[in-house]
């Protein structure tokens, strides 16, 4: 009977130790962070040209590969609709702003017709989180919008909750729902799904961020379970806010000017042999001011300064998160992929009215925003509210023309770096010339997890996802599957074939011609072949017309 006894208690014991209850069993499945910077120009970060300090940036790179061929939908709340869901912005409802447009595909509020990431990794088990800027639910406008955003009205919902973060799939969630913030004091900020009345005086959004995402990784850490978190930086989005120690490190560095530092970026570009071997691949200046005869020099220099500021706090910021990752023992099986949301934006904010949509009169203490339509008060402290403008943003978007909004190279084409030490078997520091797109996320989520994608997710039915998969590539394959990308954003439209070859139909296009570009010798857009090769261009534009129809791009708004 002893004998009997303690076979049984042997027996057990066994299988207790081998239960979760007593012996936790780590999911061998990777971490998965998506950082994504916010009007980030294509040659600001160090390892794509730019003279900003990006060390950390520059690390994930040499030790991962650069994307030179990632897209997006040239704006803000609709790549980050595409990059969410998988979907094209127009089916993710949102094919312009958070505003209703009462069209299926422009309701201004990402669609429960499809499913986020986070929805699908915590239903596979995945511990989720979102730090950052929303910006995919609708924002309506209010009577008092002034007072509303000058924190001076009692904040309870900035947008229905349904479409907040937390009822999107991420369990841990802080961050603003708006787009445009104040960075020493936003407005929309959220902690779950309540508003933060209050921030510290000393609160600065990129260093607030990044030690909330750095908090989420150590919690994470104790759990048998692996991570996926969604970190959006408001950076470097106007208004044109820094601390004043990094505008400091900047302070001298863009007085030389427009032309010069545009030329050195590219020189850098061509020395790391970012396309490759094309020789010439510099559009030309898209503006004929000379810096010299500029009489804003001082104002203009800053700018660009604070801007630098901006990336550098942010790259500061991931710098944090990196080594937390280590400390925990995670870094090398987590896939951490960072990127933009569209180029750098040639807005020139200075010109807008406050007080209206998201764009505040007033701080929180009364003091006046000061939009400087001329140029009276300098960036970066809080009162002031201003932007880089087309010519530092024809700069940021190095050697591309055009900006953010536009369907050219300068409007959809941004960084992407992938690094993830266990998973990655190209070589370190590769770059990788692969047509990819933020709708590629959710494919690539789905490969590495072997998450399912459902058909149906809380009562609603849901589209198919629209991207590939980029595991092949970590792996050293080459991009097989064969398929066109298509862009259009306010009438700005564009298609790009598996060849490389694009098509681009601009929205002030009088006489609504196609252009044609070869991306292969024409990275930059230069060369326009479309009366060489008019049969492909029609061939290209009936597939365009096709895509439309199936993504939800027609019926258009009229305006």
């Amino acid at each position: 009977m002893y004998k009997s006894l303690l076979s049984l208690t042997s027996l057990n014991l066994l299988t207790a130790l081998f239960s979760n209850e007593l012996l936790a069993v780590k999911d061998p499945r990777p971490n998965i962070i998506l950082i994504l910077a916010d009007d980030l120009g294509y040659s600001d970060i160090g390892c794509y040209g730019g003279e900003i300090e990006t060390p950390n940036l520059n690390r994930l790179a040499e030790d991962g590969i650069r994307f030179t061929h990632f897209y997006n939908t040239s704006r803000s709340c609709p790549t980050r609709a595409s990059l969410l869901t998988g979907l094209y912005q127009h089916q993710a409802g949102i094919g312009r702003m958070t505003f209703d447009d009462g069209l299926p595909g422009y309701r201004g509020t990402m669609t429960h017709n499809g499913v986020t990431i986070a929805e699908v990794l915590k239903s596979a088990g995945y511990n989720t989180a979102w730090v950052g800027k929303w910006h995919v639910a609708e924002t309506p406008l209010r009577p008092d919008q002034r007072q509303w955003l000058a924190h001076q009205v009692k904040h309870e919902e900035f947008a229905p909750k349904n479409n907040y973060p937390i009822n999107r799939g991420f369990q841990d969630c802080y961050g603003t729902i708006y787009g445009v913030v104040d960075y020493f004091d936003p407005f929309s900020l959220i902690y779950g799904d309540q508003p933060v009345d209050t921030v510290p005086k000393d609160y600065y959004s990129t260093i607030a961020l990044g030690d909330t995402a750095v908090s989420f990784v150590n919690k994470y850490a104790q759990s048998d379970k692996p991570f996926f978190m969604y970190l959006a930086f408001h950076s470097p989005h106007w208004p044109l806010h820094a601390l004043p120690q990094d505008i400091e490190k900047y302070k001298d560095t863009y007085k030389c000017g427009w032309e010069k530092i545009r030329e050195e970026r590219y020189n850098r570009q061509k020395r790391m042999k970012l396309f490759g071997d094309i020789d010439n691949f510099l559009s030309p200046r898209q503006f004929e001011d000379s810096w010299e005869d500029n009489p804003d020099k001082e104002w203009d220099a800053r700018a660009m300064a604070v801007h630098a500021a901006m990336v550098d706090r942010m790259d500061q910021s991931i710098g944090l998160l990196l080594k937390a990752l280590e400390k925990n023992g995670q870094i090398d099986n987590t896939l951490i992929l960072f990127m933009s949301d569209n180029g750098c934006s040639n807005e020139i904010c200075q010109l807008y009215s406050e007080g209206e949509n998201d764009r505040p009169a007033e701080t929180r203490d009364g003091r006046k925003i000061i939009y400087p339509k001329k140029k009276e008060i300098l960036p970066g402290p809080e009162i002031s509210y201003a932007s880089v403008g087309p010519k530092w943003a024809n700069v940021a978007n190095t050697p591309f023309r055009f900006w953010k909004a536009k369907s050219y190279e300068g409007g959809i084409c941004t960084p992407m770096i992938a690094h993830w030490p266990k998973g990655i078997k190209q070589k370190k520091g590769s770059i990788n010339t692969a047509y990819c797109h933020v709708i590629d996320i959710m494919a690539t989520c789905l490969d590495i997890t072997n998450a399912s994608y459902p058909d149906k997710y809380n009562g609603y039915d849901i589209q198919p996802y629209m991207g590939v998969s980029m595991l092949p590539i970590f792996e050293g394959e080459e991009q097989s599957v064969e398929r066109d990308l298509c862009f259009e954003h306010f009438n700005e439209k564009a298609l790009i074939d598996a060849e490389g070859w694009k098509i681009v139909q601009p929205s002030d296009s009088k006489t609504q011609a196609w252009e044609l570009y070869d991306l292969n010798t024409d990275r930059s857009e230069m060369f326009n072949l479309a009366s060489k090769y008019p049969n492909r261009v029609k061939a290209m534009v009936k597939r365009y017309l096709e895509w439309e129809k199936q993504c939800k791009v027609v019926p258009r708004p009229a305006k």
